[in-house]
């Protein structure tokens, strides 16, 4: 995917004047640095001192080591799974290449590399990923866990292979912000878990490959930020792995400046990123956990270096693990909303792990859990040892945490309707996205999101992917990918390219009244189809388990296209305007009746691609066919088209 010049326009239509500035400023920096690019000093007596605390290892969790041992077994023999790719070549991996299209990466000056450019480069996301460490952080934790030093020896190989194969400024793992910031995140946590490793020394601070690296990875994150309308969850990252390795590796002249710098900026860009109410602004679940997990380990350095952090970092924390448990469902998923790409702060941990319990339980060793969390269920690695580094958070009663579970959160336009344990609907009536290109955002306004114990019956599609697929990437962002009416063939807010909105449809939450717990109602509207506007309500009773959903358009009205997408366990057998829904949960036969207006023609869609109707990413390169219903026909004046879902037994 390349981008043309009527794209560069458009995104240059929604900076501003101080962002424009200082995209110019790093423009010719980019220049001054292909002919001169800095140089690091020379270090002298470096020492690493932000160790684990003694005991540390002892408290993982014997089940949450054995998994991390398993999966760092098998990367030892090579084996890894990325984005629905699985990998083989991991024992030696190629760095450059993406296994995907066969493509391998060009070399030369990191800046004219056209990453989003597939035929050029590749998947640049499956090239990215392993350069995060992530897996080798893995591996250094087998070490830490076990003592085997063979999964130390291979963690030092590949750190080796990978800083000559990608010396500074040179070729696409020098391109992107949020990598370099993650990576250093990684490499912190790989010198502390090979502390007892007698290598250790030598690799990191005994090693002038290795120091020049780290200099210019804070370097290069100290020149060129992430600005403006692009200073989200990329920001975070940046700002965060420049703190962890300013704390942990400070052994350089410009290491406090670096330190103090990114503090400043990772508590700006916390509150900046955050709604009071604790959800990210994004709107995008995925990087809620991640901006959580980013802060988590960089106040665990802070803590670690005894460096003071702003009272608001901790806040901001606090409040974000107290809205996650407030939005789960009872198997602790969270909502699948905007964009996701597996996208993780810190990696520990063996598969089958739940990342959202594993927030959780942090959030109990540091804030801990109130009354009405959720139990969080299952272990994990990670905890313990963030747990070790974190001081507890004692608010003295200073800070007010909500006395009851939340239902609504009026900032971020989020309801979560529930009828008992089992029925959690989510309701969307937020802000289209994060600042002015709602990069991760979706033109899902008003749509809905509704399980039963667990099970996606009425379900976000999610993303499936970013840059390559150009159809795709429309498709998983489009009104019609989502559970929300379509008129006269058009989304809701108006795409520029695949992370640019340029018009963005405003909703409001009208109604949202918990006050009986038997019946409880949602009601909103939005504008993005000028002059007209959709307004939907949704009512959910508990006595008879059943989910209410009217649509209405107010103005001229046109055709409408009426979307409710199943989840991938639901089967539907549709007659005229009743689907009978399906599945089978625990080994328990399930099912609902989803009665839909009889006003619209319905047909079901189920994995076509011409063009792409009927699909469900369960996370991000993959895909997998699902039923989609949708009814056709017109809207006339306020006429109201009634669904009615209720579930049996």
């Amino acid at each position: 995917m390349t981008m043309s010049p009527g794209w560069y326009l458009r995104r240059l239509s929604r900076m501003g004047p101080r962002e424009v500035g200082g995209r110019v400023g790093d423009a010719v920096r980019r220049r001054r640095w292909r002919s001169a690019p800095p140089q690091g000093p020379s270090v002298a007596g470096a020492r690493f001192t932000a160790v684990l605390p003694a005991g540390t290892i002892a408290a993982v969790p014997p089940d949450a080591a054995k998994r991390l041992v398993a999966e760092a077994d098998r990367l030892m023999d090579g084996h890894a799974e990325f984005f629905g790719v699985d990998r083989d070549d991991l024992a030696a991996p190629d760095w450059w290449s993406d296994p995907r299209t066969g493509r391998r990466a060009p070399s030369g000056y990191a800046f004219d590399v056209p990453y989003r450019n597939e035929d050029a480069v590749g998947d640049i996301k499956q090239i990215w990923e392993p350069s995060r460490h992530q897996y080798l952080t893995v591996l250094a934790a087998a070490y830490a866990i076990t003592g085997n030093e063979r999964y130390a020896e291979r963690v030092a190989e590949h750190l080796r292979s990978w800083w000559a194969a990608n010396p500074p400024l040179r070729g696409v793992h020098w391109i992107s912000g949020i990598e370099l910031g993650i990576r250093l995140l990684s490499w912190v946590w790989i010198r502390r878990l090979l502390d007892g490793w007698p290598g250790a020394a030598g690799l990191f601070e005994g090693n002038p490959v290795a120091l020049n690296q780290i200099w210019h990875h804070q370097r290069w994150l100290a020149a060129f930020p992430s600005r403006g309308s692009s200073a989200n969850n990329h920001v975070i990252a940046e700002a965060a792995g420049q703190f962890a390795a300013a704390c942990a590796f400070g052994w350089f002249p410009s290491s406090a400046c670096w330190r103090a710098g990114a503090l400043r900026s990772l508590e700006r860009h916390l509150r900046g990123n955050t709604f009071p109410s604790g959800l990210n602004r994004e709107l995008a679940t995925e990087y809620h956990g991640l901006v959580l997990e980013l802060g988590l380990a960089a106040l665990a350095e802070a803590d670690a270096a005894d460096v003071p952090v702003p009272a608001t970092v901790r806040l901001v924390l606090l409040r974000m693990t107290d809205a996650l448990a407030a939005v789960v469902d009872n198997r602790l998923r969270p909502p699948r909303q905007g964009d996701a790409d597996d996208g993780h702060g810190l990696v520990v941990d063996g598969a089958g792990t739940d990342r959202w319990a594993s927030l959780l339980a942090t959030g109990n060793a540091v804030f801990g859990r109130l009354p009405w969390w959720p139990a969080a269920t299952g272990t994990d690695v990670r905890t313990p040892l963030l747990a070790a580094l974190l001081r507890p958070y004692g608010t003295n009663g200073t800070v007010t945490r909500p006395a009851s579970r939340p239902v609504h959160f009026p900032d971020a336009g989020m309801s979560i309707l529930r009828a008992g344990e089992e029925i959690w609907c989510r309701c969307d009536g937020g802000p289209h996205g994060f600042l002015s290109i709602a990069a991760h955002g979706h033109a899902d306004a008003l749509s809905v999101e509704v399980r039963h114990d667990g099970v996606d019956v009425l379900a976000d599609p999610g993303t499936f992917c970013y840059h390559g697929q150009p159809e795709w990437r429309r498709y998983f962002r489009s009104t019609l990918g989502h559970n929300t009416l379509e008129l006269d063939g058009a989304d809701q807010s108006v795409s520029g390219g695949p992370f640019l909105w340029i018009r963005h449809a405003r909703s409001r939450v009208l109604v949202a009244d918990t006050s009986d717990p038997t019946v409880v109602r949602w009601c909103a509207e939005h504008d993005g189809y000028q002059p007209s506007v959709h307004r939907r309500r949704v009512e959910l009773t508990a006595a008879s388990r059943e989910l209410r959903i009217v649509d209405e358009v107010h103005g001229p009205g046109g055709t409408v296209r009426l979307a409710f997408h199943l989840g991938p366990a639901i089967a539907a057998e549709l007659t005229g305007r009743r689907a009978v829904l399906t599945w089978t949960r625990d080994g328990e036969e399930r099912s609902a009746v989803l009665d839909l207006p009889g006003q619209l023609s319905w047909q079901a869609h189920r994995g076509e691609s011409e063009p792409p109707l009927g699909w469900y990413s369960a996370g991000f390169g993959r895909k997998e066919p699902a039923t989609t219903l949708v009814g056709t026909g017109f809207a006339d004046g306020a006429q109201g088209f009634t669904t009615v879902l209720g579930f049996r037994g």
